[in-house]
């Protein structure tokens, strides 16, 4: 498809949807009365997956989160470097393993005291339970000992030096409200308005609709411009796009290529277009076991071969995908998961090392390896007992996603790889690519925080399920060996150019393995109105990140215009157009295809 083809077909179908009605849960939100009142209305491309941060590994869940709740450290809104929150100081021993942090004197929003004992329950949860360490495990792997000396004083203990303790991406929770909860695994978090201390507070979500949050007049920096904060969750891009335009919505972030141009020409609407945190990429099943090595799932087993995983590479043209599916805006991924945003951090490969595009070197791979190709041209296993014939896991519901599986398959195909695409909704898609491991290859994606030690975590061999399913938050069911050793001396190395050359040496060993193949780093692409938001900073602030960067400064430093007199603010409810309508089918004239209605999730979803 043209470039000019592929804006009509997104046309095309934002006409269609136009026609048709908000669910009533979102209808509500979007026409309640907001006179006088400064509300600034988020859409998200995805729902949130649990309110429970312990659980939460979305990106839309994770922002949400940070709003919430203070984490021991922010990143600096210019620099990104760890700068003070919950903890308003620290020092470490001279051996660098014991760290005391001065918890800063505030209160949760019910009027409780936040003190040192609430980070050391939350963090002790985290280290004992199974369950509790869903999104942030290995974060504490390391950690001795956590203990609360008096209400103002944390310690904790590690028994190597630990590289990222000043970026511990997680939230503080309130002891007296969560340790009432028997079954962290099992618990949603629903009840409003949740108990937290960061600068807003959430007082309502509906699942698969919207959060509502409110400003915390008691937050420590003071309270927020603007009175309330409404995220809406949007099933599919040209959806929020309409809602934009039509002002329903006054905000969208994490916007694909395609989608991101269609919102070019309206003179209320800014256009942000910068350097993105995220990598795109294909995870492989290499093989997939439980942390205590039991296999499971019924990835094809062929991949557990990396000559095959390493041909698969071969065969992919990164630079089509940018051009033809990102419209250009994006970067080749001629490396590995961390975006070349943070320089420090970010290793491209170079020379011999290169996987360039040649689809004649993968067939040579594959030819080499024992793979014959039959008469259909598709390739056997060397032992002859089955076909080289794959699935292609992505999302419902979504065209930029459907036409990167038509590239796949179509380069797949010419070298002797069959490929099928199933479409998954967000819930299933998770599960089977997370958790019990029915793939073969999926499209998947990560947001890096300026400490990329978490998305690296994510391939560790404890990040896998247990037998009982739960823990894990693994990327790629990855365990090797040499992985491990290189996880852990990064870990304990405090000299920041060693660390990070012990990193790039990681991006290269997943580089070459290929359980996940970068595909392209995304733009940071967004939209908002200028009749609505007055002033936002992005972070960081010289031409950084607004939805999706890290930290909560560019949603606490929103200013907004109030709502007039008259309807509220969103314009008329039959405008609203949410796309979670069941059984409806969309015809697209220009794309010529047809696009079943489901709940879906954006392809690089997680955080």
């Amino acid at each position: 498809m043209t470039r000019l083809g592929a804006r009509l077909a997104a046309l095309g179908l934002a006409l269609s949807l136009a026609a048709l009605p908000a669910t009533s849960a979102q209808a509500q939100v979007l026409r309640e009365p907001a006179e006088g009142k400064r509300i600034v209305r988020l859409g998200a491309i995805q729902a949130i997956d649990s309110m429970n941060p312990f659980l939460a590994v979305r990106v839309v869940s994770t922002s949400v989160h940070r709003w919430m709740y203070a984490y021991l450290t922010t990143p600096d809104s210019k620099t990104l470097a760890p700068s003070p929150d919950l903890a308003e100081s620290w020092e470490t021993s001279a051996d660098k393993l014991t760290w005391t942090f001065k918890i800063r004197d505030t209160k949760w929003s019910d009027g409780a005291p936040v003190t040192a004992h609430d980070a050391a329950w939350t963090l002790n949860k985290i280290m004992t339970d199974d369950g509790a360490k869903t999104a942030n495990g290995p974060a504490v792997e390391n950690f001795a000992s956590v203990t609360a000396s008096d209400d103002r004083t944390l310690v904790i203990t590690t028994r190597k030096p630990q590289a990222s303790m000043l970026e511990l991406p997680i939230p503080i929770m309130p002891r007296h409200v969560w340790e009432k909860v028997g079954d962290i695994a099992g618990f949603e978090a629903e009840q409003y308005p949740a108990v937290g201390n960061g600068p807003y507070i959430a007082v309502e979500h509906k699942k698969n609709a919207y959060v509502k949050l409110k400003a915390n007049p008691g937050y420590w920096r003071g309270a927020p411009k603007i009175d309330e904060l409404h995220v809406i969750f949007y099933e599919n891009p040209e959806a929020a796009n309409v809602g934009l335009k039509k002002g329903d919505i006054d905000w969208i972030g994490r916007l694909a290529g395609p989608h991101f141009e269609a919102l070019a020409g309206d003179p209320d609407i800014v256009q942000w277009n910068t350097q993105g945190r995220r990598a795109s990429y294909l995870q492989l099943n290499p093989g997939a076991a439980t942390a205590d090595g039991e296999e499971i799932g019924d990835g094809h087993p062929a991949l557990k071969d990396p000559k095959v995983r390493q041909a698969i590479h071969h065969a992919i043209d990164k630079q089509a995908l940018v051009e033809q599916v990102q419209n250009g805006l994006a970067v080749p991924a001629d490396g590995s998961i961390v975006p070349p945003m943070y320089k420090d951090f970010f290793w491209q490969a170079e020379g011999d090392v290169r996987v360039a595009f040649d689809p004649a070197r993968a067939n040579e791979i594959l030819d080499d390896a024992g793979y014959r190709k039959g008469a259909d041209g598709i390739r056997t296993m060397p032992d002859g007992n089955r076909k080289l014939e794959m699935r292609f896991s992505i999302h419902t519901e979504d065209p930029v996603e459907d036409k990167l599986a038509q590239f796949l398959t179509g380069w797949l195909k010419d070298i002797g790889i069959g490929l099928t695409t199933r479409k998954l909704d967000s819930n299933k898609f998770t599960e089977e690519t997370g958790s019990t491991a029915l793939y073969d290859i999926a499209i998947s994606g990560w947001s890096v925080n300026p400490d990329p030690e978490e998305v690296f975590a994510t391939h560790l061999c404890s990040r896998r399920p247990t037998a009982a399913g739960e823990g894990g938050g693994t990327e790629s069911f990855y365990c090797d060996e040499e992985y491990e050793r290189l996880y852990q001396a990064q870990l304990v190395e405090l000299d920041r150019a060693k660390r990070a050359e012990l990193i790039r040496r990681m991006q290269q060993k997943l580089y070459t393995d290929a359980p996940v193949i970068a595909l392209y780093y995304p733009n940071n692409l967004e939209g908002y109105r200028s009749d609505r938001i007055t002033s936002i900073t992005p972070i960081p602030e010289d031409k950084g990140i607004l939805y999706g960067g890290s930290g909560y400064w560019p949603v606490y430093s929103l200013q907004a215009v109030a709502t007039p007199a008259g309807p509220a603010a969103g314009g008329s409810s039959a405008g609203a157009v949410i796309g979670i309508v069941a059984g409806a089918v969309v015809v697209l004239g220009a794309g010529g295809y047809l696009l079943a209605r489901r709940r879906r999730a954006a392809a690089d979803d997680r955080e």
